[in-house]
């Protein structure tokens, strides 16, 4: 089959790489349909996440049809339509049990991170059975797509981890795909102001069409200036850290209202400087997380039913062969004016 494949910091090809086959009789090998790339596949491709390795398929994200199952998979067959969860969960182990899948022991965040991932033309799923979701005929597989990561990531990393209420001011920092999935799913609790951050016009323009009461390029104004205007000098009740850079997360730092929230979803590949001076007397709670998809089957839902139309995310269509060229789209998504990008097998 053919894949895309990692060779080391700004090191990728589409080669042939051999088709994956069961291992656990737990596995499912799935045929992919359509996947796309994420802000953690760029990561990974700038040398952030050192234990991914030369030779890795990387991708977690997809939709595709089960070609094979492993004779301990019960709730999958040949044929099924399925969403392909980010996060491999075996609902055994002690973390699975807490509900937290991102830690499972066996599992976790390892698709294209420590085993081969979804920007292939096959991928394997370990534990099949608690990883991989049913699709109804004739659902829209590309807003499903968007089930795989982001939008859980979104809601859970930021918008839970955050405690968004009725009536709260809200900041996003960052208004790329999983800034939008917060800036979506944090309207299920009515906030009474949602700001958007970011240096993109087009993308703060994207965020008004999505529910953004006011947007700040933080390029071309003092956004620290602006939220201490709109808030009169209180800040924010949730900052939402949606980019992974030290420069946004002290933004954040310097925007929460005293007795707020502080949820970090970036991912980071490098040190931040966490401001105790300001911050140690202010009842600020700092979060992170990495998802745990616990909340997939009520986003699935919510989709179906269009409540969030995930599907105005996707700017940009390729065919899986066009991967490298998706990612040099992806990459200068200023310039092309990118937020998601889908990839057909």
């Amino acid at each position: 089959m053919k894949a895309l494949v990692y060779h080391g910091p700004g090191q990728k090809a589409w080669e042939e790489k051999p088709k994956p086959e069961l291992i656990e009789a737990t596995d499912a090998v799935v045929k992919i349909l359509k996947t796309t790339i994420c802000g953690t596949d760029l990561h990974i491709m700038k040398g952030d996440l050192p234990d991914v390795t030369d030779g890795r398929i990387i991708g977690h994200e997809g939709v595709g049809i089960v070609e094979e199952t492993g004779a301990a998979v019960s709730n999958f067959t040949r044929g099924d339509h399925v969403i392909i969860s980010c996060i491999t969960s075996c609902g055994k182990c002690e973390y699975c049990k807490k509900g937290m899948y991102s830690h499972c022991e066996k599992g976790g965040w390892i698709l294209g991170n420590l085993i081969d991932g979804t920007q292939a033309e096959y991928v394997r799923i370990p534990y099949a059975d608690n990883s991989l979701y049913h699709i109804p005929e004739g659902a829209d597989e590309e807003a499903l797509v968007m089930l795989s990561d982001i939008l859980p990531t979104g809601f859970e990393c930021g918008v839970l981890n955050g405690k968004v209420q009725p009536g709260d001011t809200v900041a996003i920092v960052g208004a790329g795909p999983i800034g939008m999935a917060a800036l979506l799913t944090a309207q299920f609790f009515s906030p009474a102001e949602l700001i958007v951050i970011d240096v993109d016009d087009n993308r703060l323009a994207v965020a008004k069409t999505f529910g953004a009461t006011h947007t700040i390029n933080s390029g071309n104004e003092d956004a620290v200036k602006k939220i201490m205007e709109l808030t009169q000098g209180k800040g924010v009740d949730t900052a939402i850290e949606a980019v992974g850079v030290s420069a946004t997360f002290e933004l954040c730092e310097s925007i929460v209202a005293a007795g707020g929230h502080l949820a970090n979803i970036g991912v980071h590949g490098k040190s931040v400087t966490l401001h105790m001076e300001t911050l140690w007397s202010r009842n600020i709670t700092i979060t992170t997380r990495l998802v745990d998809t616990i909340t997939t089957p009520m986003l699935f839902k919510v989709v179906q039913s269009k409540k969030i139309e995930p599907k105005k995310l996707i700017t940009h269509h390729f065919a899986l062969e066009d991967i490298v060229s998706a990612y040099d789209t992806f990459g200068n998504a200023a310039k092309e004016k990118a937020l998601k990008v889908i990839l057909t097998a």
